[in-house]
């Protein structure tokens, strides 16, 4: 099995990109080949313009002579040592001398909010405060490239919110290269400037989070990126296909003509209420099945004819269960993809 399949990958300084994919698709690995951690069979990889890894010409520059900060899911913090002593450790390693290692230190864990907690030792910091020494342990040096593996996926909600503002923080002020893996489309979304949307080792899109979020190339991507509502219809013409009992406004993507099966991808947030005044029905008809308050929106899970259920998000709350409602559907949000059976999951459409 190939764990990661022809990937090209070229980044800009200063640019944050996020590998984004399920578990098993190969993104962590392509994160520890560019590391120098995990060896490659074939290709090149390249930092600031220095081959690192050619293995043809058999190049294998060591990890630590790639000019990069890793941060790993674990901290992987030593126990024994003091904050500053963690953060200074790379610095000691590269023989940086003594003032500078101080300078160094103090601004990194400045950047990170930890200069007050520098004498403290890993037990008596909190998994937040644990996760921004490792931050600024993988900065003091300057690297290239900072890597960056699932960093936030051991801290609750609220600091998973707090890190996740620190780390763009910290790419806008100090003005980073940063390479992010996640399989949370949220954390994805909210800090890259783009996103590369991997599975089976291999990239199925590419651009920036408005672009993969608004335009997917294929089931598979729009899954991730947050579509709840997979279902399979039937296209009536260019502009619309058959959901149920009911037509509905569509935007078409692939090899697709009138009457072909077709997948429909539609985002929760693209089925409304007709506008209030309005005369026009809605395109759907369904009962309220269940309501959910999220604390920012309300999720409502809603029949529509014998069969199909849809997940619909609003601001506010549509109605209580069991009402009869009337909806619209933003065609911007409602991708009709050809039907390929079993590979319709995942294949690429243009």
């Amino acid at each position: 099995m190939t764990a990661v399949d022809a990937v090209d990958l070229e980044m800009q300084p200063g640019e944050f990109v996020t590998l984004l994919g399920p578990s098993g698709c190969g993104k962590s690995t392509l994160l520890r080949m560019i590391a120098g951690i995990e060896p490659p069979t074939t290709g090149t990889i390249e930092i600031s313009g220095r081959v690192v890894n050619d293995v043809a010409a058999r190049v294998a520059v060591p990890p630590e002579k790639r000019k990069l900060g890793m941060v790993f899911q674990s901290y992987a913090i030593w126990p024994h040592m003091s904050v500053y002593k963690n953060v200074e450790y790379p610095l000691r390693y590269a023989g940086v001398a003594r003032n500078l290692r101080s300078e160094r230190v103090h601004d990194a864990l400045a950047s990170c909010d930890m200069a007050e907690y520098s004498e403290r030792y890993p037990h008596e910091l909190s998994g937040g405060q644990q996760q921004r020494v490792a931050l600024a342990r993988a900065i003091v040096a300057q690297p290239a490239l900072l890597l960056l593996d699932e960093p936030l996926s051991n801290l609750d909600a609220r600091l998973r919110e707090q890190m996740r503002l620190e780390l763009k923080r910290l790419h806008v002020e100090l003005g980073l290269t940063m390479l992010y893996v996640t399989h949370d489309q949220s954390e994805a979304l909210a800090m890259s400037d783009r996103i590369l949307v991997m599975d089976r080792g291999q990239i199925l899109q590419e651009g920036s989070p408005e672009e993969v979020y608004r335009n997917p190339h294929s089931i598979t991507v729009a899954r991730f990126l947050g579509v709840k509502n997979i279902i399979r219809g039937t296209l009536v013409d260019s502009t619309h296909a058959r959901l149920g009992p009911h037509v509905v406004p569509v935007t078409a993507r692939g090899d697709v003509s009138v009457d072909d099966p077709v997948v429909l991808a539609i985002r929760p947030d693209a089925i409304t209420r007709p506008q209030p005044g309005s005369n026009a029905a809605g395109e759907l008809q369904g009962r309220i099945r269940v309501v959910e308050f999220l604390g920012t929106e309300y999720e409502h899970e809603i029949v529509v004819g014998d069969d199909v259920a849809l997940i619909v998000t609003a601001p506010d709350r549509l109605g209580d269960m069991g009402d009869l409602i009337e909806l619209s559907v933003n065609p911007d949000g409602a991708n009709a993809f050809p039907d390929r059976g079993d590979d319709s999951e995942r294949g690429d459409v243009e």
